[in-house]
């Protein structure tokens, strides 16, 4: 799964990156601990036209009455996407990719507490999650709330160390399909990355707080 991540990328360099046009509500960054429910940057490709958005991680169903009624969905698994009420539609007609430098997962120490770990691609270059999104609306919003989350799959034997599941990590050559931009054919794409595409380290457990900020979070622990 994943449930925090770090992005650093500029705004600017993540619009060019993909061809891109920015929005002017993006997030500010570098956010070296991107928490659920708040803004995250989502590409997107509407009517020939790339963009990159703002959007609340944690898609809203559009049955919920209020954002908080039911579970937060910040991730969609892989498996049943296709089928599950609050994804289905999403995944035929609206797939993004959330952007990101690194994300977090944890294991359970000797002392029951929880330890972090930051986990990157090897060869450095950014993360391109997959995504669904869509729209959601409440009796007293005055707007819109553009709302995702993150494609996640079993994850591969080496991956498997740290969590049994991971998201979705897409290559560049493979954006076009993901985003509808070549037909169909996105459903292959929803597998495990290859064992060698990501790297890890444990970081501090300052992390485990929402409210924990700052470069620090993911540096390697001290020995």
């Amino acid at each position: 799964m994943c449930g925090r991540f770090a992005i650093t990328l500029p705004n600017d360099a993540m619009a060019q990156l993909f061809a891109a046009a920015p929005s002017n509500d993006l997030p500010d960054v570098p956010n070296f601990n991107v928490c659920p429910t708040t803004l995250v940057h989502v590409i997107t490709s509407q009517m020939e036209q790339r963009r990159l958005e703002a959007m609340r991680w944690g898609l809203i169903p559009n049955w919920y009455k209020n954002p908080n009624e039911g579970p937060l969905l910040i991730n969609a698994r892989g498996e049943t996407i296709a089928d599950k009420p609050a994804f289905r539609t999403a995944c035929r007609e609206r797939r993004g990719i959330i952007v990101a430098t690194g994300f977090y997962e944890w294991t359970k120490g000797a002392d029951g507490a929880r330890d972090p770990w930051y986990i990157t691609r090897r060869d450095e270059a950014p993360l391109m999650f997959a995504a669904v999104w869509q729209d959601w609306a409440g009796a007293d919003t005055a707007a819109p709330i553009r709302t995702c989350a993150a494609v996640t799959v079993a994850a591969n034997v080496a991956m498997s160390a740290v969590h049994h599941r991971m998201p979705v990590v897409l290559e560049q050559n493979q954006v076009p399909k993901w985003l509808g931009e070549q037909g169909k054919g996105a459903a292959t794409l929803m597998r495990a990355a290859p064992e060698d595409t990501l790297r890890w380290h444990r970081v501090d457990r300052a992390v485990n707080s929402n409210r924990a900020s700052g470069a620090q979070l993911i540096e390697p622990l001290s020995a």
